[in-house]
């Protein structure tokens, strides 16, 4: 079973080609972390799939209809903001707005609580979300996110403003959805966090696939190089391998 399924995907943004003949599968199961200096298309890559912006080739999501795609994925956008003063479980319910209970259901109910102890806001419940730190705001979109209970999560630089504490306990969340059958892409800049939790790398330069599949494979110097102009260490902890450019 595919979960995404993307072929000869490209994006043109502005009349300048931002992604080309991008071929993608993604399975049960798995934590793909799309890497890849700024400007590299990771973004325009995962609104592409989702069908928010124009693009040529195919996306097996973008071509499901509206309300099937809403629930086989949910998506995280790089900039997340919430517009109005609803309260912390208000906006997690937003997440069951594909599904026929449309938020109000038992079945409903029990995926909000769910998301809300997952992410650690129970002491939030009922306060309004725009009270929220801007990390505390992150984790409850992130609720949202997991309420919506799809196959596929995907999430544009999930840990961005979050304290690494934070930053660790989303990542080890995602890490937990994969196991549990679930498949998670997401954007990240820390080349040590992905390395950490990510079972597969996916690493864009220039709009192209530069390189797909086991971490070691993909966070080697010669890629890496070619990527983002830098060399790495390794170095082997007993928490995980951490990566240090240099």
């Amino acid at each position: 079973m595919m979960v995404l399924t993307l072929t000869g995907l490209s994006v043109t943004r502005r009349r300048r080609p931002v992604l080309h003949g991008v071929n993608m599968i993604l399975k049960p199961g798995e934590f793909v972390g799309l890497i890849g200096p700024n400007g590299a298309g990771k973004s325009s890559l995962m609104e592409a799939a989702l069908g928010l912006i124009p693009f040529s080739g195919r996306s097996s999501l973008a071509r499901m209809p509206p309300d099937r795609r809403a629930r086989h994925a949910a998506y995280l956008p790089q900039a997340r903001e919430i517009a109005w003063p609803v309260s912390v479980a208000d906006l997690v319910a937003l997440g069951r707005i594909p599904w026929p209970g449309g938020g109000r259901s038992g079945v409903d109910r029990i995926a909000i609580d769910a998301a809300i102890a997952r992410m650690g806001l129970e002491p939030f419940r009922k306060r309004t979300a725009l009270r929220l730190s801007g990390g505390e705001q992150n984790r409850a979109l992130i609720a949202r996110a997991l309420a919506q209970d799809t196959p596929l999560l995907i999430a544009d630089e999930p840990v961005a403003g979050l304290d690494p504490a934070q930053q660790l306990a989303c990542l080890r969340l995602f890490r937990e959805l994969a196991g549990e059958g679930r498949t998670v892409l997401a954007s990240i800049h820390d080349l040590g966090l992905a390395a950490r939790f990510c079972t597969r790398l996916v690493l864009l330069a220039g709009g192209h696939v530069l390189a797909d599949g086991p971490v070691d494979g993909v966070l080697r110097d010669e890629l890496l190089r070619r990527a983002f102009g830098i060399s790495v260490r390794r170095i082997e902890t007993p928490d995980g391998p951490a990566i240090l450019p240099v």
